[in-house]
């Protein structure tokens, strides 16, 4: 269940902050011009005012500039350029779990930026099949919730993630996969077998939880209005009841923090690599 002490954030600081995690993952780019203050307005469901509010920070922080009376575009002249690979040692498994909506791709894309890693993620490699799937299964194609999803599809999820992550492992590539994992990283075997595959491969492994308060999910999900969120979205409280805002995996982890008053993504990114060069730089050095 959540915290009942999570603080709420005002809606213009989440707004800024989702824009501001785009823009680091490479997903707005240097000279794009945004939709106008009513679009995005109506993008947010949200006024005028509060749309106007978010620009403000953000063109404070010298990420958004305007152009003319009413266009504003991006200013991040560090995003056209294609980030040179970072080679270590051995290969790097950065595993990032979080529940939906906490950020865990954005943070995934922002250290895939900063280190030019391969990432994998799990909704961009199985969703056309898992839709079809649902499809032929007579289910909702928004149904990640019942056993039908549960016990014949996701198993099989992940099984493809893994495949597709050692097979990178095994040609020398870091890889950087992201996925809910809620599961797996509950379950210390799973946790310890995966740990065995890498060590097996000569990988590093590294384990990233990505978590928010349960506001700054509700937000990620309705701005991003994907089909597997809809019944997340629609009984939003029976589904809060089934998240922990406080749960961190039982084992080492980097805990990565993704609310208004965290540091942006790409600080807490740039931490993490510099974290993995000191391990690495040990392990070479023993």
């Amino acid at each position: 269940m959540t915290s009942p002490t999570t603080p709420r954030q005002a809606m213009h600081r989440q707004i800024a902050q989702a824009v501001r995690n785009d823009i680091e993952a490479g997903i707005l780019r240097d000279g794009e011009r945004l939709p106008s203050t009513r679009e995005l307005a109506s993008q947010w469901n949200v006024s005028v005012f509060t749309i106007t509010q978010a620009m403000d920070l953000l063109t404070a922080e010298g990420l958004v500039r305007s152009k003319d009376r009413s266009a504003r575009v991006i200013t991040a002249p560090d995003t056209a350029a294609a980030p040179k690979s970072l080679q270590l040692p051995t290969p790097q498994f950065v595993l990032i779990g979080g529940y939906a909506g906490s950020g865990k791709t954005e943070f995934g894309r922002v250290l895939a930026r900063q280190t030019g890693w391969t990432i994998l993620d799990k909704d961009t490699i199985t969703r056309p099949l898992v839709q079809r799937w649902l499809e032929d299964l007579g289910a909702s194609l928004d149904d990640r919730e019942s056993p039908i999803y549960m016990n014949k599809i996701r198993p099989h999820e992940y099984e493809a993630l893994n495949a597709a992550i050692e097979e990178n492992i095994e040609c020398g590539n870091s890889i950087i996969s992201t996925a809910p994992y809620l599961h797996e990283l509950t379950d210390l075997s799973w946790i310890d077998r995966t740990q065995a595959r890498a060590d097996d491969l000569n990988a590093n492994l590294s384990i990233v939880w990505v978590t928010c308060a349960a506001d700054t999910m509700n937000l990620y999900l309705r701005r991003r209005a994907a089909a597997r969120d809809r019944w997340k979205l629609a009984n939003w409280h029976t589904y809060l009841a089934s998240v922990d805002t406080t749960f961190v995996p039982p084992v080492p982890h980097t805990l990565i923090e993704n609310d208004p008053d965290s540091q942006p993504l790409q600080v807490q990114a740039r931490n993490f690599v510099k974290s993995i060069r000191a391990q690495a730089g040990q392990q070479q050095g023993t």
